[in-house]
């Protein structure tokens, strides 16, 4: 799979072997390790996302030394995420004064820099349970292998794209490889999270810190979620195998009859946000539950 970017600037960067920010689990043998600062940073991070009620569950998942970190200006894209290499690259827009050197607090983020942040945080979570098979002995992570390769087959295998993204009613079908469902897959649940991400904050931004779910209690959220939805916002993309077709388009966009289901958004809820499985049902109830499957597509199991 190619690298993920998430679109925005010489080359500034700097190669962290994530020993502050990514998945540090507290206590943990490979944490004891680390430089004092680096666990300190760490908590300090895991705190700021605690405290305006931003997901964590999966960060800690991964170890402190898969990742690589690199701050560049990157021109086309906001943040890249390359799985071959384990490493991400941030535009330095998400550094502390724009200087390269550490990650800009998130209480400091737009709404949207956050969104990207953990979107890129997702791809190297699910780089991280696929390539290391310890990390399936959870039964969450488990749960999300299984499903994954379930809906690889029977929802992104066959898929409706819009080749011209002006025009979103015009649409067509297209076969993909393994290699490129994955990745349509992989983006479509990255989007779904980091627009999760920027929506909660968006929200609560006047309204004081939400809970650490994240959800209002007066239902905004699934308002925003049904909106979300009914638009045909929460769709992925991947880049096309054959490099006569990447000459014309980098990104092949899903169409909004693939945008991402009901019972994906539901288990993303539960094994990522630590929702419960009501609480996770009560989100998805005013999406549009029936997705009309495309025609030599298969059926999704039950399970």
């Amino acid at each position: 799979m190619g690298p993920s970017r998430v679109g925005l600037m010489s080359v500034r960067r700097l190669w962290l072997p994530v020993l502050l920010w990514l998945g540090l689990q507290a206590g943990s043998a490979a944490g004891a390790g680390l430089p004092p600062d680096a666990r300190e940073q760490w908590r300090t991070l895991l705190a700021q996302a605690d405290a305006l009620g931003l997901p964590t569950r999966f960060l800690r998942a991964i170890p402190p030394d898969f990742i690589t970190l690199e701050f560049e200006d990157l021109h086309a894209f906001a943040a890249e995420y390359h799985p071959a290499e384990h490493r991400m690259v941030l535009n330095l827009a998400l550094s502390f004064n724009a200087a390269g050197g550490t990650l800009k607090p998130l209480a400091k983020m737009t709404p949207r820099e956050a969104g990207t942040l953990f979107h890129e945080f997702f791809h190297a979570y699910m780089d991280y349970v696929r390539s290391k098979a310890e990390a399936a002995v959870d039964p969450g992570v488990a749960r999300l292998l299984a499903f994954a390769q379930d809906q690889q087959r029977c929802r992104y295998q066959v898929v409706s794209i819009t080749p011209v993204v002006q025009r979103k009613s015009a649409t067509e079908v297209r076969f993909l490889s393994d290699r490129e469902a994955w990745e349509a897959l992989d983006e479509t649940w990255a989007v779904f999270v980091g627009w999760a991400v920027w929506s909660r904050l968006e929200q609560s931004h006047g309204q004081g810190v939400q809970p650490r779910g994240g959800r209002s209690k007066t239902g905004g959220w699934p308002a925003r979620l049904e909106k979300a939805d009914r638009d045909g916002d929460l769709v992925g993309y991947y880049e096309p195998e054959d490099p006569a077709e990447r000459t014309v388009a980098q990104k092949r966009y899903l169409a909004s009859s693939h945008r991402i289901t009901p019972r994906e958004v539901a288990v993303l809820l539960e094994v990522l946000f630590g929702e419960s499985r009501e609480g996770a049902r009560r989100a998805v109830s005013a999406m549009e539950q029936k997705r009309l499957p495309l025609k030599d597509s298969m059926p999704c199991p039950d399970r």
